[in-house]
């Protein structure tokens, strides 16, 4: 990779006017450059649950543009943000303050109004002489926020992006009052409770209070006022009060996002079996972290045993079925994996956790062409998914399509921003397929394409 990451300054003249196609364009390149810094969450699973959430909202919001690519990075502090082009980032520390769907959903709801009402575009035209304001400062910000500021993260960030990460993404009061009040409508709009916006906002007040300078990015970005929490309060009394139901998937992936933030499987055992003295669902739901915990250690007695309690419990939860087979896959029981799996699939031939899933039982059992087949459909129907394709790559590898294995790495080195890699892969490829006319053109015109990727970058 080069050592700085070439992206626009939006915040030049010529730039004062910034079209939403420009946008979307400016979000795409940036994601990849932001993907190759940070240490992304790729569990099937919460991916597709924050998707089909965002998908809700949007639907119900005044987002024209609705193509948003989400991205899932591990880290435990409290942040969630919205990058021009219909880019959201969340961070699986939302999870550990959102203590509902609801709570969940109005932080995603005002950040889909920031996209809809274009702030950071109207803020640059405002701003057009500060060249610091820029999205290359976003992506300084936004990398210094997920990495906690390693080395790692922040090698390559030119002078100029450092410089602007500060003011990047500082929204005014007046966008914040804007994006509550579109968010709430939102809310309201997709039936999900409003006063989770309030008792959101007044966690987080709380925590600000008590942050001192150990302050969440999301609380820097995102200036929050006793009066934006009265004011929201104010709106939601003048509401006709309806009784909503808390969604329990909510709580099993708050679950699967501990897991992965306590990285740790025995301190994430801890965690949940304090929280068994919980009552109805949400022991239920520390239930589900100690047996997806126990799996982790290889304790699969003790999982198979709390994942049948579940099922009695419920036994229609396909998450708790999706454990089972993780078990089953763990254990080596690939045939009773692969036939439970299927089973599930005539339900949602679709579903994109069912077939990761599939995909990696059919590998572990040396079912090498079968594990090919449902990931060349996934990699067409998720084509952005860099996940979909490093699984393409290792399965073409065991099974041995060289030149397979390196065209698929081309792509996931492209999705990450990683050019100079993804041109050597399809070099090594073109080598090995030297007497394939047909493949060899579909290479050449790839390394185009390549060079237009990273000229749109530098020309945006």
């Amino acid at each position: 990779m080069s050592a700085e990451i070439n992206l626009p300054l939006l915040g030049d003249e010529s730039s004062s006017n910034i079209s939403p196609q420009k946008e979307f364009e400016l979000g795409r390149a940036w994601l990849k450059a932001y993907r190759s810094r940070v240490n992304e969450n790729h569990d099937p699973l919460l991916r597709n649950y924050l998707e089909k959430l965002i998908s809700k909202l949007a639907s119900k919001s005044r987002l024209e543009d609705r193509r948003i690519e989400l991205i899932v990075i591990n880290n435990s502090t409290l942040n969630a943000f919205a990058v021009p082009g219909g880019i959201i980032g969340v961070h699986t520390g939302l999870f550990l303050y959102a203590k509902t769907e609801d709570e969940l959903a109005s932080v995603i709801a005002h950040e889909i109004a920031h996209l809809s009402q274009r702030h950071f575009a109207r803020r640059l035209n405002q701003q057009k002489k500060n060249r610091v304001v820029s999205m290359a400062g976003l992506l300084a910000s936004l990398i210094l926020a997920a990495t906690a500021g390693s080395d790692a993260g922040m090698a390559g960030l030119s002078a100029t992006q450092t410089m602007g990460m500060n003011t990047a993404l500082r929204y005014s009061r007046q966008n914040e009052r804007e994006a509550d009040r579109l968010g709430l409508q939102t809310m309201i709009a997709s039936g999900m409770n409003p006063s989770a916006m309030s008792s959101m906002f007044e966690g987080m007040l709380k925590l600000s209070r008590h942050a001192s300078s150990k302050i969440p990015e999301f609380l820097r970005s995102h200036p929050l006022t006793q009066d934006r929490v009265v004011d929201a309060k104010n709106r939601i009394n003048q509401l006709k009060v309806k009784n909503y139901s808390d969604n329990f998937e909510f709580h099993l992936m708050r679950a699967r996002a501990i897991i992965a933030i306590k990285e740790d499987p025995n301190l994430s055992l801890n965690y949940f079996k304090n929280q068994l003295s919980d009552t109805g669902k949400n022991k239920n739901a520390a239930i589900y972290g100690v047996a997806l915990s126990n799996m982790a250690m290889r304790n699969f007695t003790t999982t198979d045993k709390l994942i049948n309690k579940l099922m009695k419990i419920s036994p229609n939860e396909l998450l708790y079925k999706m454990a089972q087979i993780e078990s089953y896959r763990n254990q080596e029981k690939y045939t009773t994996a692969i036939e439970k799996t299927l089973s599930l699939l005539k339900y949602d031939t679709k579903s994109y956790p069912l077939r990761m899933s599939l995909a990696e039982t059919y590998l572990k059992a040396n079912r090498f062409f079968d594990s090919e087949k449902i990931l060349n459909s996934l990699k067409n129907s998720h084509p952005n998914n860099p996940e979909v394709w490093f699984q393409l790559a290792e399965v073409r590898g065991l099974s041995g399509d060289i030149p397979g294995v390196h065209l698929a790495r081309s792509e996931y080195f492209i999705l990450i921003g990683v050019f100079d890699k993804a041109r050597d892969q399809l070099m090594y490829a073109r080598k090995l397929l030297v007497n394939d006319y047909n493949k060899k053109l579909l290479i050449d015109q790839r390394l185009k394409n390549l060079e237009k990727i990273e000229e749109d970058i530098k020309n945006l």
